[in-house]
């Protein structure tokens, strides 16, 4: 049965997101008290209530007061045409204003149900802020406090029964309560079928947003010429070619210094947790810009948190011969790091080249995921020992006797041998490309695990005999009698 779609409405600051964090029980959507800070559409499964469902976030309507308020405008009206239930939230400390009798009356003429939400009712009098809100000429307004929970499982009780009807009784309990076994995620994530979950970063402005819409075919997300439009992570699902994939879009991270700002704080920190939670991560650059320090900085994080890299050098056309050359240069000298993966070159806004990142996420997914036996890992292992051996440390050689797999995204190789503590770092470089050019691991981070055996004796002293007692006595005077 399809599950039906409750899109989440009202002016800025009414507590949308927090509502649709209550629902889905988790912090998907940023929540501070700013008014306007929900700008794109977020789509979340519904854990409260009695039956599964999909809720949607939206920007603040009825006040523009923003100078991105008509393209949120056009996010909100399109997550209403997708809906088959509305819940319109107001302040009940505010009561009615010019802007809930404006979105009233588009409401009004989309034909679908609408459920009066009167939000923030701690501390105020239910009755006689009910009265006031009798004025828009909907039903009975439904009143709860989502920050506490308040009347939020008796409202989606009462939705969803009138959505779901007789199938509400037969839910998934878990659907009802959020609880998920650590079973159910290991074999979520071992799943072939799983969604790709592709986050998409760079700095602000660069086209993160465009590439999204230009890769779904539809303005999914809100694109202006302005930096710092995108404020939350959004997940954006869709198929391609028979492949599910969830995009990411972030917000864009400058540098430390000129975040100041308590909302852009807050979007840097989902940034970062997007690319935690993503298995891939596609790199935006600016061909019109040069490559920032900034750049190098999140590149490294990916890196660190061990995740597949596309990186992806946008606003391509239009370069003239000498720009593309110098781009082509700094990337090698700025990020001569990332060898193993190669930059592809876009448009986001024209299309050119944007089909083919998805095929390079895919294949650098699957390069991640790799399953590598033990027999392979150790016939590649020799041939690298046989073509370069270790250094000698302290006079004796190091000795790397014998590799297996330890992990998937990233693929970890795990080595056992004695003294690897002291291994350079240039050869643990020399053993990560041999595996990679083995096994075809490209796009892909590798981490090495050196692990060295523990010496039985280690901790021991040898205990003399009588004879051999005296014969070290013996020594020591005549050594005392040379000196005087």
């Amino acid at each position: 049965m399809k599950q039906p779609v409750i899109a989440l409405v009202g002016r800025p600051n009414v507590g949308k997101s927090t509502l649709f964090n209550r629902l889905t029980r988790t912090r998907d959507a940023l929540v501070a008290d700013f008014p306007g800070l929900t700008r794109d559409r977020q789509y979340g499964v519904g854990r409260l209530g009695p039956g599964p469902y999909v809720v949607v976030d939206t920007g603040g309507l009825g006040e523009p007061d923003d100078v991105t308020y008509h393209h949120m405008q056009r996010q909100a009206l399109r997550a209403l045409d997708e809906a088959d239930a509305i819940l319109f939230l107001v302040d009940a400390r505010v009561g009615v204003t010019p802007g809930d009798e404006t979105l009233t009356r588009e409401l009004r003429q989309r034909g679908k149900r609408v459920w009066l939400v009167m939000n923030k009712i701690d501390g105020v009098d239910v009755d006689v802020a009910g009265a006031d809100f009798h004025s828009l000429g909907l039903d009975r307004p439904r009143a709860i406090a989502a920050v506490q929970g308040r009347g939020v499982r008796q409202l989606m009780d009462a939705v969803l029964g009138d959505l779901l009807g007789d199938d509400a009784d037969t839910a998934d309990p878990d659907a009802e309560t959020g609880i998920e076994t650590d079973d159910e995620d290991e074999a979520e994530d071992e799943a072939p079928d799983r969604p790709i979950d592709v986050a998409i970063i760079g700095r602000p402005n660069v086209g993160k947003s465009t590439l999204i819409n230009r890769l779904i075919g539809e303005e999914r997300v809100l694109v202006y010429d302005m930096p710092g439009t995108t404020r939350d992570a959004i997940r954006v699902p869709f198929e391609r070619d028979g492949r599910a994939f969830t995009l990411i879009d972030t917000a864009g991270v400058r540098r430390r210094s000129r975040v100041s700002d308590g909302v852009e704080k807050f979007s840097v920190i989902k940034t970062l947790q997007a690319i935690e939670s993503a298995q891939v991560v596609i790199m935006v650059l600016d061909a019109q810009q040069e490559i920032s320090e900034q750049d190098a900085h999140l590149i490294g994080h990916t890196i660190d948190s061990g995740r597949g890299l596309v990186l992806a050098v946008n606003k391509w056309d239009g370069l003239v011969p000498e720009n593309r050359e110098r781009i082509r240069r700094e990337l090698e000298v700025k990020l001569g790091f990332l060898d193993f993966t190669r930059p592809r070159f876009i448009s986001a806004l024209h299309g050119t080249g944007v089909g083919r990142l998805l095929e390079e996420v895919a294949h650098v997914y699957a390069a991640a995921r790799k399953e590598l036996s033990t027999p392979a890992l150790n016939r590649v292992l020799e041939e690298a020992l046989t073509a370069h051996q270790p250094p000698l440390v302290r006079g004796r050689r190091i000795k790397l006797r014998y590799a297996h797999q330890g992990g998937k995204n990233p693929p970890t190789i795990v080595i056992h041998g004695n003294q690897t503590d002291a291994l350079p770092d240039a050869y643990r470089r020399f053993l990560i490309n041999r595996f990679r050019q083995a096994f075809k691991l490209h796009g892909t981070p590798i981490r090495l695990e050196l692990r060295t055996g523990e010496n039985p004796f280690a901790g021991r002293r040898n205990k003399l005999t009588p004879r051999q007692q005296r014969k070290r006595e013996r020594v020591v005077s005549r050594r005392r009698k040379a000196k005087k």
